[in-house]
């Protein structure tokens, strides 16, 4: 028996507040939950798209008498893009290159494709002496207009020149559900194939 009134605080002020200890452990065991991956932020993709508008959001090549032309830099931003339009020899933007399936823990990696469709287009030697390109972000918003020239004395090295740059008219329309870029499965343009020259070489970015 504890006859002291101050012996008795001291052993309480020791042992401390048990039951307030633990609503602490079983909050700590409420919280654990599965790390879900989440896509960069937008603002990353357009600072990605910005630096290399200089070197070319597409790059134009000659090889085994093809003129291939590469999407690969765009391809790597194909998570937060909805579309990507472009024209031949004209400011049209009447054509769509396809976007890859996109893997939100792999975010910017290449789509696995054996025939390449997701890489490049493959046009007679010398067909396009322009490209005009723009970039369509999952909310709908387009990029400035870039219109590419093949560079000049490079052989078959990749490469693009800026001839003119221009803003959109007005803001695009906000892409339907099934535009989505983490949708499951995306269609191919109709009407639209593309060709993969030969040796496989050729598929170099």
């Amino acid at each position: 028996m504890i006859r002291s009134p101050r012996m008795l605080f001291l052993i309480l002020a020791l042992a401390g507040p048990p039951a307030l200890c633990l609503p602490a452990f079983a909050q700590e065991a409420s919280d654990e939950e599965e790390y879900k991956p989440v896509l960069p932020d937008v603002a990353i993709y357009k600072a990605m798209l910005d630096a290399n508008k200089m070197t070319g959001w597409i790059q134009f090549r000659n090889y085994d008498d093809k003129q291939l032309i590469y999407f690969t830099t765009l391809q790597t931003m194909h998570c937060r893009l909805s579309e990507i339009r472009y024209s031949v020899n004209s400011d049209a933007l009447d054509q769509r290159f396809p976007l890859g399936k996109c893997n939100p823990q792999i975010p910017f990696n290449l789509p696995d494709s054996r025939t390449n469709e997701y890489i490049y287009i493959s046009l007679p030697a010398g067909e396009a002496k322009t490209l005009a390109i723009q970039a369509v972000w999952d909310d709908g918003a387009g990029s400035e207009i870039v219109v590419y020239k093949p560079c000049e004395g490079v052989g078959d090295a990749t490469c693009a020149a800026i001839k003119t740059i221009k803003k959109p008219k007005k803001q695009l329309q906000e892409p339907v559900p099934s535009d989505s870029p983490i949708r499951a499965v995306q269609s191919e343009t109709p009407g639209k194939t593309f060709t993969a020259p030969t040796p496989s070489t050729a598929a170099r970015p």
